[in-house]
C-alpha cells in the first residue's frame, strides 16, 4: 500500500509539462507505480485539455485553477488505470520503465560505486545543480544525518526505510525540503533500493557531518 504521494502542485507541473528534466523522471518512475496518483495526472491532463478548448480569445478566467483543482477532486476518482507490478529485485528488468530506459548498462548490467554503506549508480543528468542517483543500502545502514540546500526526492523501489517523519515502502516517495534534518535508515530485510534526486548539495548536519560538509558536493 502506497501512502507517500507527491501532491497536486508538484503533479500539476508534470501534466503541464512544467518540471525539470530530472524531477519529471522520478516522478514518472512514481507514476508507474502508483495507481492514485496515475489517476490524478490522468485528470489534469483531460481537465487541462478541456479548458484549453473552454478559452476564448486566448485568455483564461482568473479562477481557471481553482476552478481545475476543484474539478480533479471531483472526478480523478473516476479514472481506471491497470495496476503495475511492484519490482521484486535489482536486475534491470525488474524497475519500471521511466527508470529503466535512463539507466547507463555495462555489459548488460549494473555497475555499483559505493560511497560509505551505500551503493550508488550515477545517472544522466542535464539539469544545472541536479543529481540523478539509484541508491541500494543494506539493511540497518543510512544516510549521514543531513539537512537540505534544495528539494530531495527519494522513491523506494524495494525494501523500505524509516526517518524522523515516517516509513517509505515500494512506490512511496519523500520529498525533503530545507526544513527537514533528518537520516534515513533501511529497514531490516533486503536492502533498500531507491531513485533519489537533489536540486542541490545536501548539507551535513551531524557533529562529524559540520566539519567535512564545507569540502562535499554529495
Amino acid at each position: 500500500m502506497i501512502s507517500h504521494h507527491l501532491d497536486q502542485t508538484m503533479l500539476l507541473d508534470y501534466a503541464s509539462g512544467g518540471m525539470s528534466h530530472s524531477l519529471s523522471l522520478i516522478t514518472a518512475t512514481h507514476l508507474a507505480l502508483c495507481p492514485a496518483c496515475r489517476r490524478d495526472v490522468e485528470a489534469l491532463e483531460a481537465v487541462g485539455g478541456a479548458m484549453l478548448d473552454e478559452t476564448v480569445g486566448g485568455e483564461v478566467r482568473g479562477n481557471a485553477f481553482e476552478d481545475l483543482m476543484a474539478r480533479i477532486e471531483a472526478g480523478a476518482g473516476q479514472v481506471s488505470v491497470p495496476q503495475t507490478a511492484q519490482p521484486t529485485g535489482v536486475e534491470i528488468d525488474h524497475l519500471p520503465r521511466p527508470l529503466r530506459d535512463h539507466i547507463p548498462l555495462h555489459n548488460g548490467k549494473l555497475r555499483w560505486g559505493r560511497q560509505g554503506p551505500i551503493e550508488t549508480i550515477f545517472l544522466p543528468c542535464d539539469d544545472p545543480g541536479h543529481r540523478v542517483r539509484l541508491l541500494r543500502i543494506a539493511p540497518g545502514k543510512g544516510a549521514p544525518q543531513h539537512s537540505h540546500r534544495g528539494l530531495e526526492l527519494t522513491l523506494v523501489l524495494q525494501g523500505s526505510f524509516h526517518d524522523e517523519t515516517g516509513q517509505f515502502g515500494p512506490g512511496d516517495i519523500e520529498v525533503a525540503d530545507p526544513d527537514l534534518d533528518h537520516r534515513p535508515i533501511a529497514d531490516e530485510g533486503v536492502p533498500c533500493l531507491c531513485l533519489a534526486v537533489t536540486t542541490a548539495p545536501l548539507r551535513l548536519t551531524g557533529p562529524l557531518g559540520r566539519l567535512i560538509d564545507p569540502f562535499l558536493t554529495i
